[in-house]
């Protein structure tokens, strides 16, 4: 088994159809999430709020800058995920085919690599693991 994010990407007209109709869509997407657990596949899912709400840190020069959203020239959002853990990638397109969306919307579907493939005695993941444990989480 092999985990697929399934990531839900939109523009502004496609997220203001979404809010138009936003109680059928929660229903929907509930529903859609009660069959991928019935099919033993699922693993998480979240939305994220309104683009303007965020902010973004920029590293192009010495010290990082975050200026406000919307995300200027951006013309799709990533607007929440699906986490799926699934056989193949061709399983995980058949339930992206399935995800509730409105038209003009897209569904990424992008493998996440599992932990044997990432190098874990890199520099980075050292430090990770001792500040854990520094803090005491495990």
């Amino acid at each position: 088994m092999a985990q697929y994010m399934l990531i839900m990407r939109g523009t502004d007209e496609t997220n203001a159809a979404m809010m138009a109709n936003i109680d059928e869509m929660m229903t929907t997407t509930r529903q859609f999430i009660e069959e991928l657990d019935k099919a033993g596949v699922y693993v998480a899912a979240e939305g994220l709020d309104d683009p303007a709400q965020g902010v973004v840190v920029h590293f192009t020069g010495e010290a990082p800058v975050v200026t406000d959203g919307p995300y200027g020239e951006t013309k799709e959002l990533f607007g929440g995920y699906f986490l799926l853990d699934v056989a193949s990638k061709q399983e995980a397109v058949e339930w992206a085919k399935r995800v509730p969306a409105v038209p003009g919307s897209k569904i990424e579907v992008r493998r996440v690599p599992g932990e044997d493939e990432v190098p874990q005695d890199s520099a980075k993941f050292v430090k990770a693991d001792a500040y854990r444990e520094s803090n005491g989480e495990s």
